[in-house]
């Protein structure tokens, strides 16, 4: 069995929201290899949830509370907050991962899709990192936004999704002022790491891996160990985007 005697992460409380599969998954892994109880919020993966929950608990019994919710569904939210509290008494981590993403060329878009992007990318880690603001200061606990390197690099056809991250950037600015010195708020911005959903073809998978100074695509272990090093090891880091592109950023 894993000993966590000397690392100061055990028995800390992290919420990671999309956390059922992907980068989310990867992350509720790494944490809690460290010891750490998580909460895990789905909005509609629940079997995905329900799998990692038995995978995780088979590991470390009664370590992991499944939390299903709308993170557009605003008034709810500290729900999320409260399966933490209610569990372990104790919120120290807050991961706002869950995201939408798809195409919105302009002449196309509509006001629901703008509402859904914004508000998954945007509005929701707002609004949940200010529920779980006062439980995070009693711990002097931390919050990661996973952004995206087009936050900056605006990417063609997704206008809205770009400007979303965009305001997540300096959302997470903003809150390391609001929050600091008791909370430290971070973000992660992924590159070529695990490709959409919906697929690239090969041609354009390429092209993007071409373009990157280590000519390899990324994994969502690369993103997860961003976020660890946050929480465990940035001790004195607060509002600060950490990129993990393999250099992609450095390209034209």
């Amino acid at each position: 069995m894993t000993t966590f005697e000397h690392n100061h992460l055990a028995g800390k409380v992290a919420l990671i929201t999309g956390a059922a599969h992907r980068v989310g998954a990867m992350i509720a892994r790494l944490l809690h290899a460290q010891g750490m109880n998580l909460v895990l919020h789905y909005r509609h993966s629940g079997e995905a949830a329900r799998q990692l929950q038995a995978e995780l608990h088979a590991l470390r019994a009664a370590s992991v509370t499944l939390v299903q919710a709308d993170l557009l569904d605003t008034a709810h939210l500290p729900r999320l907050v409260d399966a933490a509290l209610g569990a372990w008494q104790r919120l120290d981590v807050l991961v706002n991962n869950a995201s939408s993403f798809y195409p919105t060329p302009v002449g196309s878009v509509t006001e629901a899709q703008w509402d859904d992007l914004t508000g998954s990318n945007l509005k929701a880690p707002f609004f949940l990192t200010q529920a779980a603001a006062p439980s995070l200061a009693q711990q002097h606990g931390c919050v990661v936004n996973i952004v995206d390197i087009h936050a900056d690099r605006p990417l063609k056809s997704h206008p809205v999704y770009c400007v979303a991250k965009a305001g997540l950037v300096m959302l997470t600015k903003a809150l390391a002022r609001e929050l600091g010195p008791q909370v430290r708020v971070n973000a992660v911005a992924p590159g070529a790491v695990m490709w959409p959903e919906h697929t690239l073809d090969v041609a354009a998978r390429d092209y993007i891996i071409s373009r990157t100074a280590l000519k390899r695509e990324g994994a969502a272990h690369d993103i997860a160990q961003a976020v660890l090093f946050l929480i465990r090891d940035a001790g004195y880091i607060s509002g600060h985007v950490l990129t993990v592109d393999g250099g992609r950023s450095l390209s034209n």
